[in-house]
Protein backbone atom coordinates (compact mmCIF):
# COMPACT_ATOMS: atom_id res chain seq x y z
CA UNK A 1 0.00 0.00 0.00
CA UNK A 2 1.58 2.99 -1.12
CA UNK A 3 -0.19 6.37 -1.31
CA UNK A 4 -0.56 8.31 -4.72
CA UNK A 5 -1.85 11.35 -3.07
CA UNK A 6 -0.66 14.24 -0.69
CA UNK A 7 -2.88 17.17 0.96
CA UNK A 8 -1.59 19.51 3.22
CA UNK A 9 -3.80 21.01 6.34
CA UNK A 10 -3.85 22.81 9.33
CA UNK A 11 -5.70 24.35 12.15
CA UNK A 12 -6.51 25.89 15.51
CA UNK A 13 -8.38 24.73 18.71
CA UNK A 14 -8.88 26.31 22.29
CA UNK A 15 -10.88 24.49 24.80
CA UNK A 16 -9.96 24.28 28.70
CA UNK A 17 -9.36 20.84 28.12
CA UNK A 18 -6.49 20.21 26.29
CA UNK A 19 -7.63 16.64 24.12
CA UNK A 20 -10.75 18.73 23.50
CA UNK A 21 -8.71 21.40 22.34
CA UNK A 22 -6.53 18.95 19.91
CA UNK A 23 -10.06 17.95 18.74
CA UNK A 24 -11.12 21.22 17.76
CA UNK A 25 -7.34 21.79 15.56
CA UNK A 26 -8.24 18.62 13.85
CA UNK A 27 -11.77 20.08 13.20
CA UNK A 28 -10.45 23.18 11.96
CA UNK A 29 -7.91 21.18 9.76
CA UNK A 30 -10.87 19.53 8.32
CA UNK A 31 -9.87 16.09 9.43
CA UNK A 32 -11.36 15.42 12.61
CA UNK A 33 -13.99 12.82 11.46
CA UNK A 34 -11.06 10.15 10.29
CA UNK A 35 -9.25 7.42 12.22
CA UNK A 36 -5.03 9.11 12.13
CA UNK A 37 -2.44 6.69 11.71
CA UNK A 38 0.61 8.67 12.42
CA UNK A 39 3.74 7.95 10.00
CA UNK A 40 7.05 8.56 9.74
CA UNK A 41 8.17 11.08 7.22
CA UNK A 42 8.58 9.53 3.80
CA UNK A 43 7.13 11.23 0.84
CA UNK A 44 6.10 8.35 -1.57
CA UNK A 45 7.70 7.84 -5.21
CA UNK A 46 4.94 8.64 -8.10
CA UNK A 47 2.68 10.88 -4.79
CA UNK A 48 1.15 13.69 -5.89
CA UNK A 49 0.42 16.45 -3.92
CA UNK A 50 -3.24 17.86 -4.54
CA UNK A 51 -5.66 20.29 -2.72
CA UNK A 52 -6.97 19.67 0.66
CA UNK A 53 -10.35 20.42 -0.81
CA UNK A 54 -9.92 17.64 -3.24
CA UNK A 55 -8.18 15.29 -0.86
CA UNK A 56 -10.94 15.76 1.50
CA UNK A 57 -13.56 14.96 -1.11
CA UNK A 58 -11.55 11.56 -1.21
CA UNK A 59 -11.65 10.77 1.71
CA UNK A 60 -14.82 9.02 4.09
CA UNK A 61 -15.54 9.83 7.84
CA UNK A 62 -14.17 7.10 10.00
CA UNK A 63 -11.92 5.84 7.56
CA UNK A 64 -8.13 4.76 8.67
CA UNK A 65 -6.21 7.58 6.98
CA UNK A 66 -1.92 8.25 7.05
CA UNK A 67 -0.60 10.76 8.06
CA UNK A 68 2.64 13.00 9.22
CA UNK A 69 1.48 15.26 12.28
CA UNK A 70 2.53 17.65 13.94
CA UNK A 71 1.35 19.69 16.88
CA UNK A 72 2.09 21.60 20.02
CA UNK A 73 -0.11 22.99 22.89
CA UNK A 74 -0.10 25.27 25.70
CA UNK A 75 -1.97 26.48 28.75
CA UNK A 76 -0.15 29.84 28.72
CA UNK A 77 -1.51 33.08 28.26
CA UNK A 78 0.06 34.57 25.08
CA UNK A 79 2.76 32.13 24.75
CA UNK A 80 3.47 31.54 20.98
CA UNK A 81 3.19 27.98 19.54
CA UNK A 82 3.41 26.65 16.46
CA UNK A 83 3.50 22.94 14.38
CA UNK A 84 4.60 22.64 11.08
CA UNK A 85 5.56 20.13 8.25
CA UNK A 86 8.21 20.63 5.90
CA UNK A 87 8.33 18.71 2.43
CA UNK A 88 10.99 17.87 -0.19
CA UNK A 89 10.17 16.27 -3.41
CA UNK A 90 12.42 15.25 -5.69
CA UNK A 91 12.57 15.96 -9.64
CA UNK A 92 13.16 12.21 -10.22
CA UNK A 93 9.17 11.05 -9.09
CA UNK A 94 10.68 7.76 -8.94
CA UNK A 95 12.30 8.42 -5.87
CA UNK A 96 11.17 9.08 -2.52
CA UNK A 97 10.79 12.38 -0.99
CA UNK A 98 11.09 13.62 2.31
CA UNK A 99 8.48 15.54 5.51
CA UNK A 100 9.74 16.96 8.10
CA UNK A 101 7.59 17.38 11.30
CA UNK A 102 8.71 20.84 13.65
CA UNK A 103 7.08 22.07 16.51
CA UNK A 104 8.31 24.98 18.51
CA UNK A 105 7.65 27.96 21.38
CA UNK A 106 8.33 31.30 20.49
CA UNK A 107 8.82 31.17 16.80
CA UNK A 108 6.45 33.19 14.11
CA UNK A 109 4.84 31.31 11.35
CA UNK A 110 7.33 32.02 8.94
CA UNK A 111 10.32 31.00 10.68
CA UNK A 112 9.15 27.30 11.98
CA UNK A 113 7.94 26.63 8.38
CA UNK A 114 10.94 27.73 7.01
CA UNK A 115 12.85 25.82 9.39
CA UNK A 116 10.41 22.30 8.72
CA UNK A 117 11.02 23.01 4.99
CA UNK A 118 14.76 23.00 5.66
CA UNK A 119 14.95 19.90 7.25
CA UNK A 120 12.71 17.87 4.69
CA UNK A 121 15.05 19.49 2.06
CA UNK A 122 18.15 18.51 4.03
CA UNK A 123 17.08 15.28 4.58
CA UNK A 124 16.23 15.04 0.93
CA UNK A 125 19.76 16.41 -0.14
CA UNK A 126 21.60 14.13 2.14
CA UNK A 127 20.33 10.81 0.46
CA UNK A 128 20.76 12.64 -3.22
CA UNK A 129 24.68 13.21 -2.96
CA UNK A 130 23.89 17.26 -3.23
CA UNK A 131 26.58 18.82 -1.25
CA UNK A 132 25.68 21.67 1.07
CA UNK A 133 26.83 23.26 4.13
CA UNK A 134 24.31 22.66 6.79
CA UNK A 135 25.16 26.10 8.61
CA UNK A 136 24.41 27.72 5.49
CA UNK A 137 21.20 30.04 5.42
CA UNK A 138 18.15 28.29 4.36
CA UNK A 139 18.17 30.92 1.31
CA UNK A 140 21.78 29.58 0.25
CA UNK A 141 20.85 26.29 0.73
CA UNK A 142 17.49 26.55 -1.21
CA UNK A 143 19.57 28.43 -4.17
CA UNK A 144 22.07 25.25 -4.02
CA UNK A 145 19.19 22.79 -4.39
CA UNK A 146 17.81 24.65 -6.97
CA UNK A 147 21.17 24.38 -9.15
CA UNK A 148 21.22 21.05 -8.42
CA UNK A 149 18.44 20.00 -10.48
CA UNK A 150 17.75 17.16 -8.00
CA UNK A 151 14.99 18.77 -5.99
CA UNK A 152 12.12 19.91 -7.59
CA UNK A 153 10.18 21.68 -5.07
CA UNK A 154 10.06 22.44 -1.50
CA UNK A 155 7.22 23.84 0.41
CA UNK A 156 5.45 23.60 3.90
CA UNK A 157 2.04 23.98 6.09
CA UNK A 158 2.34 25.64 9.32
CA UNK A 159 0.01 26.76 12.16
CA UNK A 160 0.82 28.95 14.47
CA UNK A 161 -1.64 30.60 17.80
CA UNK A 162 -0.87 32.57 20.50
CA UNK A 163 -1.98 30.98 23.66
CA UNK A 164 -5.64 32.20 25.15
CA UNK A 165 -4.95 34.93 27.90
CA UNK A 166 -7.82 32.90 29.91
CA UNK A 167 -5.11 30.43 30.12
CA UNK A 168 -7.24 27.73 28.57
CA UNK A 169 -5.46 25.28 26.28
CA UNK A 170 -4.44 26.32 22.64
CA UNK A 171 -3.49 23.46 20.47
CA UNK A 172 -2.03 23.82 16.81
CA UNK A 173 -1.78 21.31 14.11
CA UNK A 174 -0.15 20.89 10.76
CA UNK A 175 -0.60 17.20 8.57
CA UNK A 176 0.19 15.78 5.71
CA UNK A 177 -2.90 13.48 4.98
CA UNK A 178 -2.16 10.61 2.82
CA UNK A 179 -5.16 8.89 -0.27
CA UNK A 180 -4.31 5.45 -0.88
CA UNK A 181 -6.44 4.37 -3.91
Amino acid sequence: MVPEKMFLTKGVGRDRDKLTSFEMALRNAGIAKLNLVRVSSIFPPGCKLIPKSRGLALLSPGGITYAVLSENATNEPRRLVAASVGVAIPKDRKQAGYLAEYHSFGETEQKAGDYAEDLAASMLATILGVEFDPDESWDNKREIWKISGKIVKTTNVTQSAIGDQRGVWTTVIAGAVFICD
